[in-house]
């Protein structure tokens, strides 16, 4: 990676747009340090204190702007939300699958109605907060400081969307992917000082260097199960078949279908994730804590509650998260991955996987694949994602670092590396052909 970096910046080109990306980057945390105007800063931050993780996960990814509740403190989620709306629609509305099939023109169309869903979520969900939390969070509550609140945050949101289409077209990288990067990555450095005062600080030097040892190891094998689950494929062997064109015999070739193991990405954690924080966000708004039952039931859904020793019942909670997960890893990639129209596809192309009869049974044999390699992939998946939750539980680590994060860290760091080596091929093709 290093020498990519190295090599990357003796280029002109590629080095600009990298100079470009942190440019957009330092830009993203100033504007995640600045207040909305009228408001209680401090709330957000003793609420997420007391133990609330209702909006810890949005906060995971605002890099601390929901904490200070500064014009960033939406960040892009609701242009991924809108995005993964937009994608679902798709299936339902022949209108929205015509344009996906309709090459550059139809996207951008469909990015444009994306777009504008982005600023309508923006804008309800600042309003929803605004008005739901009122004096608590607005110090002075009346319809012009609403207003401003949800101004300040749909502009805040729409900015970083436009920031994300700009690194797309001037700097390297998914613009989306590295904002939410640089989010993350910010949130590092406080979670590692929450390590150091609740396992090293006050301890002997062997106690403390076997705690950070411990640390390393954990962090570094969770790197690791994030790399193989993030290359792991199963490629299924397709054949052609050999046709005359014109005098020339031409095909024969072999070739494969790649089904990536974790074909759905970090989606079935973000949706689990979102679904378990509900029960949460909506006691928070209504501000009335319900007990007995009720109060056991709304603690299963919270993720700072399991495997707490001192509460194992809210641990059954987990359960349902272990569920949602491996469902919406199912039901992403039955709407994402096609195999009728996979097989369809190599029928018309002259081809076959070798011992499987084109048609329905090629339909058959790619399910059936399919629902082996979807579960495999839904199991590392919660995996890493549960590891971080069993440390935070047991052990009361209490960071905002955890398996969603390290994914997309590890996701984003190893697509942009491509797309910078693939920067630099280009610009050694062109310069051969120069010569």
């Amino acid at each position: 990676m290093f020498k990519t970096l190295r090599d990357a910046f003796r280029i002109k080109e590629v080095r600009r747009r990298i100079l470009y990306v942190v440019l957009m980057l330092v830009v993203i945390r100033l504007g995640s340090q600045i207040p909305v105007p009228g408001v209680n800063t401090d709330f957000f931050n003793s609420f997420l204190n007391n133990g609330t993780d209702a909006f810890s996960f949005l906060n995971a990814f605002t890099g601390g702007g929901f904490t200070n509740f500064s014009i960033f403190a939406l960040s892009i989620t609701p242009y991924i939300t809108s995005s993964i709306i937009i994608q679902l629609l798709t299936i339902a509305i022949p209108k929205l699958e015509e344009m996906q099939r309709d090459g550059a023109e139809g996207r951008k169309k469909i990015n444009k109605i994306t777009r504008y869903l982005t600023v309508g979520l923006a804008l309800f969900e600042s309003l929803a907060m605004a008005i739901g939390f009122g004096n608590q969070l607005i110090l002075e509550v009346n319809a012009v400081n609403i207003i401003v609140v949800a101004v300040s945050l749909t502009a805040g949101s729409a900015f970083l969307m436009w920031v994300g289409e700009q690194i797309n077209d001037k700097g390297i990288g998914n613009g989306i992917s590295m904002v939410l990067l640089i989010n993350i990555l910010s949130r590092v450095p406080q979670d590692m000082i929450t390590l150091y005062q609740n396992f090293v600080a006050g301890r002997t030097i062997a106690k403390a260097a076997l705690a950070w040892v411990i640390i390393a190891a954990i962090i570094l094998a969770l790197i690791f199960m994030v790399l193989v689950l993030n290359g792991a494929e199963r490629r299924i062997p397709v054949q052609y078949s050999k046709k005359m064109v014109g005098r020339k015999l031409v095909g024969g070739q072999s070739s494969h279908i790649p089904l990536k193991v974790n074909t759905a990405g970090v989606i079935p954690i973000i949706f689990a994730s979102s679904i378990m924080s509900l029960p949460g966000i909506i006691v928070t708004f209504t501000g009335k804590t319900p007990g007995g039952w009720g109060g056991k039931i709304i603690n299963m859904f919270s993720s700072s509650n399991w495997f707490n020793p001192q509460d194992w019942l809210s641990s059954l909670g987990l359960i349902l998260y272990v569920v949602l997960v491996i469902f919406f890893a199912y039901f992403y990639t039955s709407i994402t991955f096609n195999p009728i129209e996979v097989a369809d596809n190599m029928k018309k192309q002259g081809g076959f996987i070798p011992g499987i009869r084109p048609g329905k049974a090629t339909v058959d044999y790619l399910n059936s694949v399919l629902k082996y390699v979807i579960f495999i992939g839904a199991a590392g998946l919660t995996i890493v994602a549960v590891i971080p939750f069993f440390f935070n539980g047991m052990f009361s680590a209490q960071v905002s670092f955890g398996g969603t994060s390290l994914i997309i860290i590890v996701s984003v760091i190893l697509e942009t590396m491509k797309q910078m080596e693939s920067m630099m091929l280009v610009r050694n093709y062109k310069g051969f052909l120069n010569d």
